[in-house]
């Protein structure tokens, strides 16, 4: 632990800190039982600490990180973005998953103050406090548009960005990176400016950028291979496709599980997504599903308690191709999500049948 780690301008011996971190268990606040929770795994005699994956894709499973990994990572991300002992950080991201986690860790190992606030929809709303960085899902970011002057640098993450809010991220002050990452590459091992009003053009960056010491590859599927020594000791073969550009650029394209091949031609839903974020505010996803003639039919399926009625023309000013044009609309009173509020694609067909 840095001697410099405080939790709200409060700083600890070790001694103190796991008292702290018992006073927060016996919490009533949920967010709080989980930071004391992990704040004691962190100081156990462990090599590692147990994370759970967010269940995305799949079911969530537990895996083990070890802690000097996680060191690793933290000290990767202050080196990047310039962020030393004595950061005014702010924790508004659930302790329970790896993303909230890691901003405890890297308080710890470099030194920072770190605010803890509960993981709403809009942290900053009621706070007073400027901070030199913070994490934040896309909803969250949404949410806190009118409050993010308070915050220098953000990284955002997660879940794909809609367009609309990059478009929005263009007016406010907050320098705003995109990341790549999940559980198994403890958080991100690429990032990507997003914004650029406080700094030049050129700084906009089309591709995700990784860290140091952190080499990409593809497999035979064309999705991202990772080889980051710092985080791992074995390749991490991630089920994203991807363009690389460079041997440190690389443009993410979709997730290999979601494409859908439509009378020979392939379609990647998250891009779709982008496109339709324009025209569509509630949540939406797309998909295919089986169909005699294309293989997989494209259709669209919106998280709403009326019906939406999208023309052609609609369609048209998003930039669809006419293949990217979905064959059929539903709409669903209710998605099924993750408990991180990711959506649960396949479980949600479902409902359809």
């Amino acid at each position: 632990m840095h001697p410099s780690f405080k939790i709200n301008k409060q700083s600890f011996t070790t001694t103190s800190l796991l008292k702290f971190s018992e006073e927060l268990t016996a919490s009533d606040e949920l967010y709080l039982k989980d930071i004391g929770a992990f704040i004691m795994d962190w100081l156990n005699d462990d090599d590692y600490v147990l994370v759970s994956t967010s269940g995305s894709t799949g079911l969530p499973k537990e895996i083990k990180l070890l802690k000097s990994h996680m060191r690793n990572s933290a000290l990767a991300t202050g080196n990047y973005f310039g962020l030393n002992e004595n950061t005014n950080a702010l924790l508004c991201l659930s302790a329970t998953y790896i993303a909230g986690k890691m901003m405890l860790v890297r308080a710890m190992v470099l030194g920072w103050d770190i605010h803890l606030v509960s993981p709403i929809a809009n942290p900053l709303e009621n706070l007073t406090e400027s901070y030199d960085f913070c994490a934040m899902v896309p909803l969250q970011v949404e949410s806190s548009l009118t409050d993010l002057h308070k915050i220098k640098k953000l990284i955002i993450g997660g879940a794909p960005m809609s367009s609309s809010l990059h478009e929005q991220l263009q007016a406010v002050t907050t320098n705003c990176y995109a990341t790549y990452g999940m559980t198994e590459t403890i958080t991100h091992i690429a990032v990507k400016r997003i914004n650029k009003l406080s700094v030049s053009l050129s700084a906009v960056e089309s591709y995700f950028n990784t860290l140091p010491n952190v080499s990409i590859s593809q497999d035979d599927r064309g999705c991202l291979v990772i080889e980051a020594p710092i985080v791992s000791y074995e390749p991490i073969v991630t089920n994203d496709i991807v363009n690389i550009h460079s041997d440190r650029e690389f443009e993410w394209l979709g997730r290999f599980d979601n494409v859908i091949n439509s009378g020979g031609v392939k379609l990647f839903p998250e891009q779709i997504e982008q496109k339709l974020s324009q025209l569509i505010k509630k949540r939406f996803f797309v998909a295919g599903i089986p169909d005699e003639q294309l293989g997989e039919q494209l259709i669209l399926i919106i998280e709403s308690d009326v019906r939406l009625n999208l023309s052609k023309s609609d369609y048209q000013n998003c930039q669809l191709s006419k293949y990217e044009i979905p064959k059929r609309v539903f709409i669903l009173s209710k998605l099924i999500e993750t408990p991180t509020g990711k959506i649960q694609r396949e479980q949600t067909l479902k409902l359809l049948y």
